[in-house]
């Protein structure tokens, strides 16, 4: 079987409104793939920054091992961050995806947020209450089927620095 080591780093973010950030992430990959080790999902820490509040610090580490008969359903890499207000509540900040680089190697990834943009109602409810509008469905995070349909708003950006091995996949006649 054909194998993917992705090790690396969620270092951090920048571009959101305010600090005091932490992140959901996990690793979505399709039904001829199977983990063999590391954790497919987690989560960072509440970064609060000192003086320079334009990036939070999260040096996060993500390590996971698949092996695969099929190149369909490449992983990727899902995002949902949070802020953290003073009395604990998290409020949704923003949705993004990035798909697992294919070639071998060191990358450095930029992951763009986006969070859905809701009713004026909603908005409303966001600006006084801090009750941001959510997905039903975290499908439609990496899933272009119905993700056309909303209206969003751009957010900031999530940093990953991944290193990607492959293993088999010449015995297969896939060349990466």
């Amino acid at each position: 079987m054909a194998e993917v080591f992705c090790i690396g780093t969620i270092l951090g973010a920048s571009g959101f409104p305010r600090p005091e950030l932490c992140a959901k992430f996990a690793f979505i990959a399709g039904d001829g793939w199977d983990l063999i080790e590391g954790e497919e999902s987690g989560q960072t820490q509440v970064d609060v920054p000192g003086e320079d509040d334009r990036f939070s610090v999260w040096s996060h580490p993500v390590d996971v091992h698949y092996t695969t008969k099929t190149l369909a359903g490449w992983p990727k890499l899902i995002f949902q961050v949070y802020h953290q207000d003073m009395f604990g509540r998290n409020e949704l900040f923003g949705y993004g995806f990035v798909h697992v680089p294919t070639t071998p190697g060191t990358h450095t990834l930029d992951v763009v947020t986006w969070r859905p943009a809701g009713t004026f109602t909603d908005q409303v409810w966001a600006f006084f209450l801090g009750a941001t509008p959510q997905l039903k469905s975290m499908d439609l995070i990496h899933n272009p089927s119905d993700r056309f349909r909303l209206q969003t708003v751009a957010m900031g950006k999530v940093h990953v620095q991944l290193s990607v091995i492959v293993k088999g996949f010449e015995k297969h006649g896939v060349q990466l």
